[in-house]
């Protein structure tokens, strides 16, 4: 998963380096990987066949990073585009791919929800990978209530104030936070159900939702379930949530997948404690957990405006 990055916020001015360019430097493994993750959100902002073509082309390059290829998954799901869906389901069939890359192709294709993706997902909701099968199944669940929509005269649900493409909707507005904790940290329900509650503690914004949230890593054993958590805690980038997720980082015991999103939410929140555990985590074991820590410094470190996305297509 993907949190704000700043060249979401150059959109309103249109300047943007040419889409060839942009192709060309997410390409090319020998930039660094901030640089390269800049151009992937470039590419999304401009839209567009070549701006879907591009992605998908550094995105079936199995030789380059699978933090940068989940996050390029993510990308064509929040795109909409339904050109994607073939580099996509390609990617979800490798059995032999990274299991991140391909369940955040499965995610994209419930995004993205076009007819044509139900017969993939529904053969890998029986993945041996329960990363892979459990988000398979999450994007059929919001394929069909998306369907069901239609016929069904909801209650407002809580509005999302970060414009993603969530793998779930929210729950109705008049659920209270502590009704949404009981349903977010209840196992026995299908996880489409505890991934409604988890957005609508996002959406809410407060507080005690964060805790909430917070309180999800405490003996959960479905690390798909903890690195979602992890994610909307990154969007939120509610101080709050630090101690949780420094805990979630510093446990090395814990599936990379996690320790990822929680690096990277960290780099979304900032200050000095984050920015040292990041910095004492830049050489951890699991690429992944290492680059995501890189990518989330660099970030930090553009907001303090030491660092600019700029020279792309120099």
């Amino acid at each position: 998963m993907a949190h704000h990055h700043p060249e979401d916020d150059c959109s309103s001015t249109g300047k943007f380096p040419p889409v060839p360019a942009l192709g060309a430097c997410l390409a090319d493994t020998a930039q660094p990987l901030g640089k390269r993750t800049h151009a992937a959100f470039y590419l999304r902002t401009i839209g567009g066949a070549d701006a879907v073509d591009a992605i998908a082309v550094a995105l079936r390059n199995r030789d380059d990073s699978a933090l940068l290829r989940h996050e390029l998954g993510y990308i064509l799901g929040q795109m909409q585009d339904m050109r994607a869906c073939t580099a996509l389901e390609e990617i979800l069939a490798d059995t032999s791919d990274d299991v991140m890359v391909r369940h955040e192709a499965a995610e994209a294709l419930g995004a993205i929800g076009a007819e044509r993706s139900v017969a993939v997902l529904t053969e890998f909701a029986r993945d041996a990978a329960p990363e892979v099968s459990q988000t398979c199944q999450l994007a059929l669940d919001l394929i069909g209530y998306r369907n069901r929509q239609s016929e069904d005269t909801a209650t407002p649900l809580d509005a999302n104030p970060y414009l993603s493409i969530d793998p779930a909707p929210s729950c109705p507005k008049e659920v209270p936070v502590e009704e949404l904790r009981r349903q977010l940290l209840d196992a026995s329900l299908p996880l489409f159900a505890r991934y409604r509650a988890m957005f609508s503690l996002r959406n809410r914004g407060t507080e005690d939702a964060v805790l909430a949230l917070s309180s999800a890593f405490q003996d959960e054993p479905n690390s798909l379930f903890k690195h979602e958590v992890a994610y909307v805690l990154g969007q939120m980038a509610h101080v709050a949530s630090v101690p949780a997720l420094s805990a979630v980082l510093k446990d090395t015991s814990e599936h990379r997948m996690v320790r990822h999103e929680a690096a990277e939410a960290l780099g979304a929140i900032g200050g000095a404690e984050a920015e040292a555990l990041l910095a004492a985590f830049a050489g951890d074991d699991a690429v992944v957990v290492k680059e995501s820590c890189e990518v989330a410094l660099n970030t930090i470190d553009y907001w303090k405006g030491g660092a600019s996305a700029d020279g792309i297509a120099a």
